[in-house]
């Protein structure tokens, strides 16, 4: 079956060859008929097709057809040759022609498929030749001038293609590349802002509760073994969040991945992050409450996770307040506490700032944070919503909700 199918194909690329050399042929016959009836070149071959020149000519012509798309070069060579054995053998313009476009053919190939140096060395040495041969050669006056002197613009013309073609290509190509690079880049960094965003909240939320176990080990055991439950109930969903992701970089490709966290989940979000760690978190919505896109819900949520998590860590406050307005062209984000507003919050030498302005940034939108002038701290985002997403009508009427 192998053997049937490679001769299958060679037979395939065998008929393609012959097939485009006789369309070479056949394009050069007309040429030269056509320059002989409308300019009245005269061919200068008449009852002589046997003599070496004419076929040297005919037989260079079809031969560069076969060979000019795997071997430009060669082909170039050996049409550069046959120019000048036809000259000496039969000084016709019409006929040195024949080999001289040819050669233009073979030389636009390799301006665009060789580098520019050996591009430059090819052009080169056509035009030398072509000009050695015209001055060995000469032509007298009359009509066949036309056929000499348009030789050496021909081949300047195709390597100019050529070389065009070959900047094309380079300029698609590093498109290309630049453009893989960007997308290697922002898959990097989402994959970093999911990891930090999940680790981060995880282990701070861990932190807390082992601190407040330990505190309340001997004094209140049910209060100690409600933070080991916490701990425990935190890891193993940190864990699978985790290994989800892991699959599906392995992967490649879609992996069973649970679904991604929305603004319904802020109230469960706020009783998670304030447990026993005496934060109280007031989660506020106002608006016309309705589905957004995948992507705007997301990354609200994770910037109102990475904004408790830095809450938790790092203020010390006892009230936070989580502040959700549903625009017709927006949706707000108002994270603020009463705590003394660390550094950490600012940015320090984390992450977490830096991810909330990214996901902000990638879907049009901007986000402040900083310390508030009356004391505590603020997160303020603003993330546009799509005209689709601004103006569907909402499933079902909702009041805005006050938890905890």
């Amino acid at each position: 079956m192998e053997t049937s199918s490679a001769e299958g194909g060679g037979t395939r690329a065998a008929r393609s060859a012959w097939r485009t050399a006789a369309l070479w042929g056949g394009a050069g016959l007309a040429t030269l008929v056509l320059l002989n009836l409308v300019l009245r070149v005269p061919l200068g071959v008449g009852d002589r097709i046997a003599e070496p020149g004419v076929l040297l000519a005919a037989v260079s012509f079809l031969v560069a057809a076969l060979t000019v798309r795997r071997a430009p070069l060669a082909t170039l060579a050996l049409m550069l040759a046959s120019d000048v054995g036809v000259a000496f053998l039969h000084p016709t313009p019409a006929l040195t022609s024949v080999p001289v476009l040819a050669a233009a053919g073979a030389l636009g190939r390799v301006a665009a498929a060789r580098p520019r140096r050996t591009a430059l060395a090819a052009v080169g040495a056509t035009v030398l030749v072509v000009l050695l041969v015209q001055a060995a050669r000469p032509v007298e006056a009359g009509p066949a001038v036309v056929l000499a002197q348009g030789q050496l613009p021909v081949v300047v013309l195709a390597w100019l293609i050529g070389d065009s073609v070959r900047r094309s290509r380079e300029a698609a190509a590093q498109a290309h590349a630049a453009a893989t690079e960007q997308a290697l880049t922002d898959e990097r960094l989402r994959i970093a802002r999911e990891l930090h965003d999940m680790v981060a909240h995880s282990i701070g939320i861990v932190a807390i509760q082992a601190g407040v176990g330990s505190r309340v080990i001997d004094t209140r055991p049910d209060q100690a073994r409600e933070a080991l439950q916490a701990i425990e109930a935190t890891s193993r969903e940190t864990l699978s969040s985790l290994r989800r992701t892991l699959v599906a970089l392995r992967r490649g490709g879609p992996a069973p991945l649970a679904p991604a966290p929305g603004l319904d989940g802020l109230e469960r979000l706020a009783a998670t992050t304030a447990g026993d760690t005496g934060l109280r978190i007031d989660v506020a919505v106002s608006g016309r409450r309705r589905p957004l896109p995948q992507d705007v819900e997301l990354a609200a949520y994770r910037i109102v996770q990475e904004a408790l998590t830095n809450t938790v860590r790092h203020a010390r406050a006892r009230r936070c307040r989580v502040g959700v307005a549903y625009g017709d062209g927006a949706l707000a984000l108002d994270i603020t506490d009463d705590g003394r507003g660390s550094p950490a919050q600012v940015g320090g030498s984390g992450f977490g700032i830096t991810g909330m302005r990214e996901r902000a940034a990638l879907l049009g939108g901007s986000l402040d944070a900083g310390p508030r002038p009356a004391g505590g701290f603020r997160v303020a985002a603003v993330l546009p919503l799509p005209a689709t997403a601004s103006t569907a009508p909402a499933p079902a009427p909702a009041a805005a909700e006050e938890a905890r």
